[in-house]
């Protein structure tokens, strides 16, 4: 199989590069904006450059390595920065997606994309694949708009969604809910973290792994891909300080409206898995394995 990943550079880019390189069975092709971040000999694969918001570089890019799939996980998912910065948010996650679907019908490639719990306004959550969407944020709207040209496109398609990734990039340039309360009780820091959010936390790791699945068995249709524990920010942060054996005594409980955010946020959502693991094999693990993942990564 030929795979070729926008944003190769970011958190999950970094995954499916080492997991796809790791099983040694597939031709690969890294894209992302720039010059190469990975931390692999470019021997084991091919590294381009691809701004996605450039038409004729997608094209192009895609036409020459002929791909079987692409997985585009290239995306503006900074929810204030897409809030504030609209135009910019529509022009990387739907005019891009506009032209990565128009790359694949030239070329036959399989498309996996990846999107987001933020598309529902969080009010019947934990949502399966046919739950009905409703976003609050234009972030969610830009995600959602995406889907849609996936709907009526020709194309072989499939979308991941998922929620909270977190995990540790190798430059270590992405912190994460797990990092900040591990440092902020380490130094005393009087932290709050909210307890009226619900999430499915998604260790970067299982999302790679749950995205290769699909790629591998082209399997067409919505796929929920993220952790199988459903958990405020706050029992997260409580599973981290227990796991470090840390004093929770500067850490307070606290709800979302004590915080000011640009752009508002789904209450409680969560993705429910069953469906990915029936029909792919997925397994993802709890919450405290992907810390202890996280931990031994940082040693």
């Amino acid at each position: 199989m030929r795979v070729l990943i926008t944003g190769a550079n970011g958190l999950l880019g970094q995954k499916l590069v080492k997991l796809i390189l790791d099983k040694g069975t597939d031709e690969l092709i890294a894209t992302a904006r720039g010059d190469n971040r990975l931390p692999y000999s470019e021997d084991n694969y091919t590294y381009d450059q691809i701004d996605i918001t450039d038409r004729g570089q997608v094209l192009s890019v895609i036409k020459t390595h002929q791909p079987d799939v692409v997985i585009h996980t290239a995306a503006m998912t900074n929810v204030d920065q897409s809030e504030i910065e609209q135009e910019a948010c529509w022009k990387q996650n739907v005019d891009a997606v506009s032209y990565v679907i128009e790359a694949c019908e030239q070329t036959g490639a399989f498309l996996l994309h990846l999107s987001t719990d933020f598309i529902f306004d969080g009010e019947d959550g934990p949502y399966d694949e046919l739950a009905s969407a409703n976003p609050i944020s234009y972030y969610g709207e830009s995600k959602l708009a995406a889907e849609k040209l996936l709907f009526e496109s020709k194309i072989k398609w499939s979308i991941a969604r998922t929620v909270l990734v977190y995990g540790i990039a190798h430059d270590m340039s992405r912190s994460n809910i797990v990092l900040w309360v591990k440092k902020s009780l380490e130094e005393g820091k009087e932290i709050k973290v909210v307890d009226d959010q619900l999430r499915s936390p998604t260790l970067a790791e299982d999302l790679a792994i749950g995205c290769y699945l699909i790629a591998d068995q082209r399997a067409e249709g919505i796929y929920n891909i993220s952790g199988k524990d459903l958990l405020t920010p706050y029992e997260m942060a409580l599973e981290t300080a227990k796991f470090f054996q840390l004093d929770i005594k500067t850490m307070e409980r606290a709800d979302a409206s004590t915080f000011t955010q640009t752009a508002k946020r789904p209450p409680k959502t969560g993705l429910l898995i069953n469906k990915a693991i029936k029909d792919l094999g997925y397994s993802p693990r709890s919450f405290v394995e992907g810390i202890a993942i996280l931990v031994k990564q940082m040693s």
